[in-house]
């Protein structure tokens, strides 16, 4: 229990890195009013309306930026409020408008209604943008309502609120593949082999704590990206241990690299490993279970050569799945492993 405590501690400090949900409150800039106003000039003695029209209220707008890669500059304020415009004046002098409020926010960020849960927008290309609290109308002043009956009209209009809502923004990483399995699996050290990203490794439960990115070069010049997960346990699609947090992320994943320990410090089997972890996708998201999959067996530098080729015809016999042999730490079949992801990857 108390380690449990303390791995849920440490995750917590690095959600604090990379946040990928937050809530927040927006709303565009009230519209301006309308002026009442009458023209004053000397020799003039009948001088007409000429009250003007307020300003719009700027809109809040989401915008996706490259340059930010976490929803953790939006954790710490709770409001955007756009700015109001600027009410009409005498000589039909229209108000100025409210500047718009821009929310840079990271590529693969979904955006949904807080109350309905109405998906809103998904981002998933740069520089496109939102509106997603429109700002009011300005007012319009006495001059608009002047007619041939009623010359001196002595009302204006009050410019219309700015849209508000309550919207919730959850980050999905945009990978090619992604990298699941249970902790201290070997995904960390295989994206290293594969890419040229250096993420924490340790011998140890939960050494990555929130998601990776590698981008893996290819002879042909070609690349594809790979995202390693946080390692998932039992209970994850509920809130167990860390993996629960960025399940997420598999969901855009074109396929699923299945990383299976050969020689688990705890010795458990890795076929019960293997449908552990599927039966949190599929309870997670159906839709998952029906991604490509390419099962690795990882770390078989520690078996012996004799018995370890039993004990991987074993495994593939018992899964009825083609299986990867390779080692994460001696690059052992990285090459070809990475052959498979490209094939894989180009037939869908």
């Amino acid at each position: 229990m108390l380690t449990l405590l303390f791995f849920s501690i440490l995750g917590f400090l690095d959600l604090l890195m990379f946040l990928d949900e937050a809530v927040i409150y927006v709303k565009g800039g009230d519209g301006g009013n309308g002026c009442v106003s009458f023209r004053r000039e000397k020799y003039i003695p009948k001088g007409g309306p000429n009250g003007g029209k307020g300003g719009n209220g700027g809109s809040v707008i989401l915008r996706v930026s490259e340059e930010k890669d976490t929803l953790m500059d939006l954790s710490s304020r709770m409001e955007y409020v756009a700015e109001n415009g600027r009410p009409g004046s005498g000589d039909n002098k229209t108000g100025k408008s409210g500047e718009d409020l821009v929310i840079d926010i990271p590529t693969g960020t979904m955006v949904k209604d807080k109350k309905t849960g109405c998906i809103l927008k998904d981002f998933t290309i740069d520089g496109d943008s939102l509106i997603i609290a429109k700002g009011g109308r300005g007012g319009h002043g006495n001059k608009h309502y002047a007619t041939s009956i009623n010359r001196t009209p002595r009302i204006a209009q009050d410019g219309t609120p700015g849209a508000e809502r309550l919207i919730k923004l959850e980050l999905k990483l945009i990978a090619d593949a992604g990298l699941v399995g249970l902790p201290n699996a070997g995904k960390s050290t295989l994206l290293s082999r594969m890419s040229s990203v250096h993420p924490k490794i340790g011998n140890y439960p939960f050494t990555t704590r929130y998601p990776q990115l590698g981008v893996v070069d290819l002879d042909d010049f070609s690349r594809f990206v790979v995202a390693d997960i946080p390692g998932l346990i039992e209970g994850a699609h509920n809130g167990t241990g860390l993996g629960d947090e960025f399940l997420r992320h598999i969901e855009r994943t074109k396929i699923l690299v299945h990383l299976l320990d050969i020689a688990p410090i705890d010795n458990t089997d890795p076929i019960n490993s293997y449908f552990t972890i599927r039966k949190e996708l599929n309870l997670f998201n159906p839709k998952l279970s029906e991604k490509p999959e390419i099962v690795v067996v990882n770390k078989i530098d520690l078996l012996d050569e004799t018995t370890g080729k039993e004990r991987l015809t074993e495994i593939e016999e018992r899964l009825s799945k083609k299986i990867y042999p390779i080692s994460a730490v001696t690059g052992k079949n990285i090459s070809q492993l990475i052959n498979v992801i490209k094939h894989s990857l180009s037939e869908i």
